[in-house]
């Protein structure tokens, strides 16, 4: 059995050291192949760029080589697909190289899109990338007062995001003795201030005790950066000094362009994983349309799952298991606070009062994160 993963992030990393090691006797006799093909020859820790932006991590410590997280026995390859052949069980690269497979897994990922509002990328500061991140710790070294906005868009990678850079901007301009001359001000596309609804319960008070405003059912329209105002397409307007945005993502380019799924998100079977209409190809990680958290622990637990279920395809024939949609997501507080969502199908999340403990647990899975890549924890 060939199989072909695409994408070295969090998803797929874990998918091929799970099946790496479950079907190890298989990949020593040659009866089964693991490739994978990625666009980077380096892994991003993609949580770090959250503390990148304040100046709490270096961006060299965002960063492993590929290789090592891998166990003997992959071949990977930093070569990025530009063709799926899914008719013919075989993908093109950019290299001009073919990869044909048995089983193809896709774990590409997820971009951010700030230009699909006129003005976003130009008048705003946001960390979804490394450019990005350090533009906005200048932009917040430099801020001495004034109104700060978060604009938030849907869909996005990490669904606590606009929470934590929230609470973190607040906490930020306090340790630098100006919170009372800064306005936070948050807004939010639907009625309430997160799509989860127990989230929004616990956030909404928190924001109030904080003295954080907010404006619900504002979806961003456009940004004059000259008025310095954003648009809603609700027709209000909110005035800012400082706009941080989180943009509406995307699926990766190359999905798009191969037609595979409107937005770059792949039909995906929500318990099977599989790409619907196709019984050897398997989406995992942001790049499904599963309407679930678009997270680096949702493609953790989808990457378990599917990992038993294509080797149990190998030494038994078919799949053994559902994913369940289990999600979990740390939410930090603050800069020394923090709480927990954890979810799945059928159970939402009940996120209890923020501590420093769950902070420290957060730090250290920091840490940890490399461990858990291997799909050691």
């Amino acid at each position: 059995m060939k199989i072909l993963i695409i994408g070295g992030g969090m998803g797929g990393t874990i998918l091929a050291n799970n099946l790496a090691r479950r079907l190890s006797a298989e990949l020593k006799s040659g009866k089964a192949k693991i490739t994978m093909l990625t666009a980077s020859e380096k892994h991003m820790y993609q949580p770090g760029l959250l503390y990148l932006a304040f100046g709490r991590m270096a961006p060299d410590e965002l960063y492993k080589d590929q290789a090592t997280l891998l166990e003997p026995g992959i071949t990977l390859v930093v070569d990025p697909v530009e063709e799926f052949l899914l008719d013919e069980n075989r993908v093109k690269t950019k290299g001009g190289k073919t990869f044909d497979y048995d089983v193809l897994a896709i774990a590409t990922g997820s971009r951010p899109v700030p230009e699909l509002i006129p003005g976003l990328a130009e008048n705003s500061v946001t960390f979804y990338t490394e450019e990005t991140a350090v533009k906005m710790f200048r932009a917040l070294q430099a801020f001495q007062g004034g109104r700060v906005v978060i604009a938030v868009g849907v869909p996005h990678k990490c669904p606590m995001a606009p929470l934590e850079i929230t609470f973190m901007l607040h906490d930020y301009f306090k340790d630098r003795g100006i919170r009372d001359k800064v306005q936070l001000h948050y807004t939010y596309p639907i009625g309430r201030v997160h799509s989860l609804e127990n989230v929004a319960k616990w956030a909404a008070p928190e924001f109030e005790r904080l003295g954080i405003t907010y404006e619900t059912l504002f979806n961003m329209k456009e940004v004059d950066g000259n008025a310095k105002v954003v648009k809603s397409e609700e027709g209000t307007e909110a005035p800012y000094d400082l706009l941080v945005s989180i943009p509406a993502h995307r699926g990766m380019e190359v999905i798009e362009k191969n037609k595979l799924g409107a937005g770059g998100w792949i039909p995906t079977n929500r318990q099977q994983l599989n790409m619907e209409g196709r019984k050897n190809v398997f989406v995992l990680g942001d790049t499904t349309n599963i309407p679930i958290s678009k997270a680096g622990s949702t493609a953790h637990f989808e990457a378990e799952a599917l990992g038993e279920n294509i080797a149990a395809m190998l030494k038994l024939g078919s799949p053994v298991r559902d994913y369940d949609g289990k999600v979990f997501c740390f939410i930090e507080a603050g800069k020394d606070r923090a709480t927990y969502a954890m979810f799945d199908y059928l159970n939402p999340p009940d996120p209890k009062p923020p501590t420093k403990a769950v902070h420290w647990f957060k730090m250290a899975y920091n840490k940890l994160y490399w461990i858990s890549a291997r799909g050691l924890l």
